[in-house]
């Protein structure tokens, strides 16, 4: 192989997040998660395949993009932005009806599986993530280490809504620090109540972009 066919093969993290259209911290997440493939140079610089950025782009809009819920109308500060991740599809549609109904009015990204969340936790940016643990591929476990370990996503609260008991929660590595752990059935009070501080604390002073 060439060194012109190196070049054109891999490509900057820099790079690569022009390429879609995420920022360069979002890059980072994904190939710490495996959604990206990358080696590092001897100067320790991160290139990334670009065959791999290639595959994500290919997954198309609404993998790459959010799916709104009932957004609130235009105000001098956007609405909370929530994000849901759970395997579970008749879940997720209650997820969808019940959080279109609260009174703050977020807009709400739904992902199925752990690879979507990551991806879509890079192009959503949200203030609040909700999220299952024992999920097929990615689990929340994983997921959530990874976020753990990305600067860039350690600004949004999260809360993991899970049939497993504290045991076994903790038997698999536990949660992050500051993660809070929630039994189901989904405790949709609970969250409600979470996700108005969320937005309360965004808009207090210090905090309003």
């Amino acid at each position: 192989m060439t060194e012109g066919t190196v070049k054109k093969s891999f490509c900057t993290t820099r790079e690569a997040a022009v390429l879609l259209g995420v920022s360069v911290g979002t890059v980072q997440l994904w190939v710490e998660s495996g959604l990206l493939q990358a080696w590092k140079t001897s100067g320790g610089h991160r290139r990334v395949l670009r065959d791999s950025i290639d595959g994500l782009l290919h997954k198309g809009v609404d993998v790459l993009s959010p799916v709104s819920i009932d957004p609130a109308p235009a105000a001098t500060s956007r609405p909370l932005n929530v994000l849901v991740v759970e395997d579970d599809d008749n879940l997720l549609r209650l997820y969808k009806a019940r959080l279109s109904l609260w009174p703050i009015k977020p807009v709400v990204s739904l992902a199925d599986n752990g690879v979507t969340g990551l991806l879509m936790m890079g192009r959503s940016n949200p203030d609040l993530l909700i999220t299952d643990l024992d999920m097929p591929g990615l689990d929340g476990f994983n997921m959530l280490r990874v976020l753990h370990q990305t600067p860039e996503m350690r600004h949004a609260t999260i809360v993991v809504v899970t049939g497993l008991d504290p045991a076994e929660v903790e038997r698999r590595g536990g949660v992050p620090p500051g993660v809070e752990v929630l039994p189901k059935p989904v405790p949709f009070d609970r969250l409600l109540a979470i996700a108005t501080a969320v937005s309360k604390q965004r808009l207090s002073p210090g905090q309003v972009a």
